[in-house]
């Protein structure tokens, strides 16, 4: 029986050490200009594995995936090797919203608005942060602006319903 004990610890162990291996992060990170402001997450060692035409994909990927923290942080790099690409402070941004960063969401808005800030999907995405927030007048003025610049966009329209149905069944309290 002592034998199995020690093979059985013996695995756990491996086990163990794989596992933790497997989550190695590195601490620090986020975009020079703004200091370690954006540093709200461990920088997966994945970000830094992934080229850099992929970075975007990845953060995308990891969106969708429900893993905002990770998103942010591919964005982050993202950011940081193409300063003007309005995608990716956008979804920066976004990341930022789902983490419950306004304060960063807000900046991030900021610099995606320089690029982007003409389009549907820039006003949306910003009439949502404040939807998240609870701020139902600035998240109607931002869809409102959104459906100008776009009448048909499906997402726009659906969120204004939203923000419809919201003011007409409020929560119980």
């Amino acid at each position: 029986m002592r034998a199995f004990e020690r093979a059985a610890t013996a695995i756990a162990v491996s086990l163990a050490c794989i596992l933790l291996a497997a989550c190695n992060t590195t601490s620090g990170g986020g975009l020079s200009s703004w200091g370690n402001t954006l540093a709200t997450v461990d920088v997966p060692t994945e970000v830094a594995a992934v080229p850099d035409d992929q970075v975007v994909q990845a953060a995308k990927s990891q969106y969708a995936a429900g893993n905002y923290g990770h998103a942010a942080k591919y964005y982050e790099r993202a950011v940081e090797l193409t300063p003007q690409n309005g995608e990716a402070w956008l979804g920066l941004a976004a990341s930022y919203d789902r983490i419950r960063r306004f304060d960063l969401a807000d900046r991030a808005y900021r610099e995606a608005g320089r690029y982007l800030g003409d389009r549907a999907e820039y006003y949306n995405n910003v009439g949502y942060s404040y939807l998240l927030r609870g701020d139902a007048q600035k998240a109607r003025d931002n869809f409102l602006m959104a459906r100008r610049l776009d009448p048909s966009n499906v997402t726009v329209n659906n969120n204004l319903e939203l923000l419809r149905s919201n003011a007409n069944n409020p929560p119980p309290g």
